[in-house]
């Protein structure tokens, strides 16, 4: 039997989803629902489904992150909202996406595509690098003020952390951890409110509650069952890196 998992961060998005694939493909198995794409690529690692519907923009990851450190791993369907030039992208045949609103014609056409290449999994150089041309793409059209300060509690003071200070950020039950070189500190913000101000390109998250910065790392060290820990630069602390994001450090 097919499975597949589901991602948006829109509930209303998700359920019209689940409900036209349940009429289109009856006999997939949806195996996990994702609100964020963290929460996709988890559970791509861990369920190993046959395809995954990813909405392009998402909270942490993108849709097209999830896609890039999925690739052999299953088919991607991108559900998206964008109606512009990059959709031009996908109409050259090697992706294939989903124009929010969704219609059930057009998803049955996406499935019986699907049937067809579901016996292989591998992804040409080419799927990459459009991949990688439109990430940049929207990336420049939805380009947002970033974070360049940060206010955080030291004991009874509140002290204001440059970004470009910062070598990570941990999250802490109910607080996330802001860690420099010489200080830390903790803010009531989550990791997913601190993305939405983050340059994603300079800070990697690297695990469920890490988000470190790139250039802080110095090295990677990989142990003997496969287990990846990073090193930083100007800090003894020692960072764990998950599965789900070991694709970040393949070159290392």
């Amino acid at each position: 039997m097919p499975t597949a998992i589901i991602a948006d961060d829109e509930d209303l998005a998700l359920g019209e989803l689940r409900h036209m694939l349940a009429q289109a493909w009856p006999e997939l198995t949806i195996v996990a629902q994702c609100e964020d794409g963290t929460d996709a690529l988890e559970a791509i690692i861990k369920y190993e489904p046959d395809v995954a519907f990813l909405d392009i923009r998402m909270p942490g990851l993108t849709g097209l992150d999830v896609a890039q450190a999925a690739v052999g791993k299953c088919h991607v369907i991108f559900t998206t909202a964008y109606d512009s030039h990059a959709i031009g992208a996908f109409n050259l045949g090697a992706l294939d996406y989903l124009l929010k609103p969704l219609t059930l014609a057009r998803l049955s056409q996406t499935v019986e595509r699907l049937r067809l290449r579901m016996d292989s999994r591998v992804a040409a150089p080419e799927l990459l690098r459009m991949m990688s041309a439109l990430d940049k793409r929207l990336t420049q059209e939805n380009k947002t003020e970033r974070m360049r300060w940060i206010s955080a509690r030291v004991g009874d003071t509140i002290h204001l952390f440059p970004i470009d200070e910062v070598l990570f950020f941990e999250s802490d039950l109910k607080y996330t951890r802001v860690v420099t070189a010489d200080n830390e500190a903790h803010v009531r913000l989550s990791l997913r409110e601190l993305q939405q101000g983050l340059d994603l390109e300079q800070f990697w998250q690297i695990h469920r509650g890490t988000i470190v910065r790139a250039s802080a790392i110095a090295r990677a060290r990989r142990d003997d069952l496969g287990g990846i820990t990073v090193e930083l630069r100007g800090h003894d602390e020692r960072l764990k890196v998950s599965r789900a994001y070991a694709w970040r450090f393949k070159g290392m």
